[in-house]
């Protein structure tokens, strides 16, 4: 009888958890989206604060085996946050670390987040640190075969110490890296990736300091169908580095690089 009980007790256990993150993840996200007309910067910052508490307490959390499913509800969650271009204008992009925390503590085999945290929290929130620093822990979880193409978190991670640290010697480990996972697999796309990858680290070995690697990086980010608002500050970036985008017929980006420095 105890045994039935338990039996009976612990799916029903798991169920209410689960449907108590799902109350959890949603309702205070959503009252800072359907505020955002009428809302004053300092209820909108008391929300923030809110939220930063509820992700706290998620990385604490009891999950029951269910971390995928966490992971999944607050990248949803991010992607609500991240979106919403009014809010973020007045409150700006500071919670996006928290959320990968979460999200990658959780799943760090999650690979689609690894380039939503790179822009988000290297390129709006002017975090890069905080971007490197859970690539690497997320990395200690990962190995060339899986998840597939692993390979892309060492790129993500290179382009981030180049252009937001400046620190070529850790970009080039990271592209070095990056080719040598790629070179496991024989498909067109990880040939690719490991050619542009060894020649981008081949490149930074010889010139740590050259304009012309920043411009070659920024052309990743613009060539990685990222948002509107990323591709538009690439541009820029590309630009002011001397280079020139040009749209083709095709609707494709073309760079054209400035004499090599």
């Amino acid at each position: 009888m105890l045994l039935q009980r338990k039996a009976i007790a612990t799916p029903f256990i798991i169920c209410v958890s689960i449907l108590g993150i799902g109350l959890i993840q949603f309702p205070q996200l959503q009252t800072l989206i359907d505020s955002k007309q009428s809302a004053s910067l300092e209820t909108l910052e008391k929300e923030i604060k809110s939220e930063h508490l509820r992700l706290n307490f998620l990385t604490k959390m009891p999950t029951f085996s269910y971390d995928n499913l966490i992971a999944d509800l607050v990248y949803l969650n991010f992607l609500q946050y991240f979106g919403d271009d009014e809010v973020r204008d007045k409150t700006g992009y500071s919670l996006s670390p928290e959320y990968f925390e979460v999200i990658l503590e959780r799943d760090p085999r999650f690979l689609a987040a690894y380039r939503s945290l790179s822009i988000s929290t290297s390129l709006y929130a002017a975090m890069p640190e905080r971007t490197i620093a859970l690539s690497e822990k997320g990395l200690k979880s990962l190995s060339p075969f899986v998840p597939e193409k692993s390979y892309y978190v060492w790129r993500y991670k290179g382009v981030d110490e180049l252009l937001f640290l400046g620190n070529a010697k850790a970009a080039e480990q990271s592209f070095a890296t990056a080719a040598n996972w790629a070179s496991n697999f024989s498909d067109p796309e990880s040939q690719m990736i490991a050619h542009t990858s060894q020649k981008t680290a081949e490149f930074l070995n010889r010139n740590p300091n050259s304009k012309y690697a920043q411009i070659a990086t920024w052309a990743i980010v613009l060539n990685n169908q990222v948002d509107e608002r990323t591709q538009k500050r690439a541009i820029r970036e590309i630009e002011a580095l001397g280079g020139k985008v040009i749209t083709t017929p095709e609707g494709t980006k073309k760079i054209m690089f400035p004499p090599k420095d």
